[in-house]
């Protein structure tokens, strides 16, 4: 008797075997989730060891030294341009930096923050170029200005910042005089000011900030004019309006107020006034 023929289908259970080991999800968890999970089972028996774990990482660290410190990342000299010699002479003392060192190290933003700190410095720019060079741009902030004050003398940028101090007024001879509480809150009307009074330069003392709201222009032979709060480019242009048709200042007037543009006023030097008024009372007798 033959032995009965076998079925050569398949069983259920085979059948949807296969049919799963045929779908996507399967398909990938063999091929890359198995390898994956095999590697992340070696890898965590390898760091379970604390000593196989230091002399791993003591490796790594090897190694990013190496890298780090190759030629092409070394920064072995700095150049700043745009500087005057005191302020490079500032920045380089300013810079803790201990030259060759490799350009990981080097916080860049830090450094232009500290350098676009100085009272010099306008704006800053730092940078790493090839060849080692780590270079430094910087604008300077331009004195307009000199601000006396309880301290001694510094000199302010156009908008009233401060670029250094000062030693001696005389260092300095081209540049205006401001004083007084607030005078360096206000420099840009100061320079109006000073623009305006051009005719009068050669007599100019400076400007006397006067309650933190309006301005005297103080010249020569101790002359002085008192400006308003409001619009005392408009009144100092009255003023010397009045000194070119008039000689207003070449009299002997020691004070031109004009803080009430409507209604101002001039006082005269005492000996002058006296002998005015001498004169008034002899005009006043013979009548």
């Amino acid at each position: 008797m033959s032995a009965p023929r076998r079925d050569p289908a398949p069983s259920r259970l085979s059948y949807r075997l296969q049919r799963l080991a045929l779908t996507p999800l399967v398909r990938r968890s063999f091929v890359f989730g198995l390898p994956a999970a095999s590697l992340a089972l070696v890898v965590g028996l390898s760091l379970g060891d604390p000593e196989r774990r230091a002399a791993m990482g003591a490796w790594w660290q090897t190694v990013k030294s190496e890298i780090q410190h190759r030629d092409e990342f070394m920064v072995k000299q700095m150049a700043i341009e745009g500087a005057s010699d005191r302020v490079a002479t500032d920045i380089r003392q300013m810079l803790p930096l201990d030259l060759p060192m490799t350009s990981f190290d080097l916080d860049l933003n830090a450094l232009q923050a500290r350098v676009a700190g100085l009272d010099a410095v306008e704006r800053a720019d730092i940078r790493v170029k090839s060849g080692g060079v780590l270079h430094i741009r910087v604008a300077e902030r331009v004195p307009a200005i000199i601000w006396r004050h309880a301290g001694g003398l510094d000199l302010l940028d156009e908008s009233g910042r401060r670029t250094s101090p000062l030693a001696r007024r005389l260092d300095r001879p081209d540049l205006p005089v401001v004083t007084g509480r607030g005078a360096d809150r206000a420099v840009p009307e100061a320079l109006a000011l000073v623009e305006t009074a051009a005719p009068l330069r050669d007599r100019m003392r400076g400007l006397v900030r006067m309650g933190e709201r309006r301005w005297t222009l103080v010249l020569d032979r101790d002359q002085r004019i008192l400006l308003p709060e409001a619009e005392p480019v408009a009144a100092l242009e009255q003023v010397i309006a009045l000194d070119e048709s008039q000689d207003l200042l070449s009299r002997d007037v020691v004070l031109v107020d004009f803080r009430d543009a409507a209604r101002p006023t001039l006082r005269m030097a005492e000996a002058s006034a006296r002998a005015l008024r001498q004169i008034k009372m002899t005009e006043l007798g013979d009548d």
